[in-house]
């Protein structure tokens, strides 16, 4: 069933993209507000649509499939976004290369494991870096309409999306030492 209640509170995921992003182009403290909201109810869904999949007995193939797409769309847009805007700029953009060039990385990976059934599993530093991604990403998306409330917003967010890398680095590490020991392993096959 493809309209079940985990994909949709993903495809809300996919929605709030650009919701969040024309709320970022408009430069008054309720848009940032707001978006940060949007936001937050996006990360929250990014953990409740598996939670609920798993608890409820009713995961998809088109779950499994649109999940994943929604967290990359979600990360690269915003990720884009801050640059843009100017939030990331200079020495800060290198950590947001590494956080897209992984996610292009492992979801290159996955499609071309997936036909041949080999799962590489999120570990959970993985999730780690998701979550501390998203908090990082958090004080960006509200940027230095933040400051009120705690000044420096947008550097905490620079500093937070630098450790965030960091665990990028560390996990897409993991994931490719996986993948290669699963290509070794299909290459033998194919003798």
């Amino acid at each position: 069933m493809i309209f079940n209640l985990p994909n949709c509170l993903t495809l809300l995921r996919i929605a709030c993209i650009p919701v969040i992003a024309a709320l970022m182009m408009t430069p008054e403290a309720w848009a940032a507000w707001t978006a940060l909201g949007i936001y937050t109810v996006a990360c929250i869904s990014d953990w409740l649509d598996g939670y609920l999949a798993r608890r409820m007995n009713i995961t998809s193939a088109f779950g499994r499939f649109l999940d994943p797409i929604a967290d990359k769309l979600l990360t690269a847009i915003l990720l884009l976004m801050f640059a843009g805007l100017g939030r990331l700029e200079g020495l800060w953009i290198i950590p947001a290369a590494f956080i897209i060039f992984r996610e292009v990385f492992v979801a290159g990976l996955r499609e071309f494991l997936g036909p041949h059934k080999i799962i590489i599993h999120v570990s959970t530093l993985s999730k780690r870096k998701t979550m501390s991604q998203m908090i990082a990403m958090g004080f960006l998306v509200v940027g230095d309409f933040g400051n009120p409330v705690l000044p420096n917003t947008v550097f905490i967010g620079h500093i937070l999306i630098s450790i965030s890398a960091v665990l990028t680095i560390i996990t897409g590490w993991d994931y490719m030492r996986q993948g290669m020991k699963a290509i070794s392993k299909i290459e033998k096959n194919n003798k």
